[in-house]
């Protein structure tokens, strides 16, 4: 049997960390065919989430993806984030958190194509292999800003 991945555990970990304490946990996430989150706010290949329970309504953190609604300019949308995405989880107040590597993302469940569709989403038809910000066909954009949250495996 398989040992199962212990990101989603720390990502939960975390969360729970971050709301006891009052502090507000943010998710970076780097942007694949399989996140469906709003465009517009993709920068560099990257989103950065609030997922507080204030932020947030439906919140799942799954072992295998992270779904929740939120409004985005006034305007509800549903956000899926595979946990492979998932770059890491901070305290907005503090800076504390965890780093993780960035792995192959799991489709939105019930198949490749039964994303959610919300206007302005990436979903499968983003391109995979460089995610760039308005996700033109632009390949000059320099590469993402290392972090320094140390990566966890």
């Amino acid at each position: 049997m398989q040992e199962s991945s212990t990101k989603p555990y720390l990502i939960r970990a975390l969360h729970e960390w971050c709301t006891d304490n009052g502090y507000t946990p943010y998710l970076v996430v780097t942007v694949d065919a399989n996140t469906v989150v709003p465009a517009a706010h993709v920068h560099d290949g990257q989103i950065t989430l609030n997922i507080s329970h204030l932020a947030t309504n439906r919140l799942t953190l799954g072992n295998d993806y992270i779904e929740f609604d939120s409004r985005f300019n006034g305007a509800v949308e549903h956000l899926f984030v595979p946990v492979g995405a998932v770059s890491a989880i901070y305290a907005r107040e503090t800076g504390a958190g965890m780093g993780f590597e960035v792995m192959a993302s799991q489709p939105y469940p019930g198949g490749e194509t039964a994303a959610p569709s919300a206007a302005g989403s990436l979903t499968e038809k983003a391109p995979a292999a460089s995610p760039t910000h308005g996700l033109g066909d632009d390949d000059s954009t320099p590469p993402p800003k290392p972090t320094h949250l140390k990566i966890v495996k």
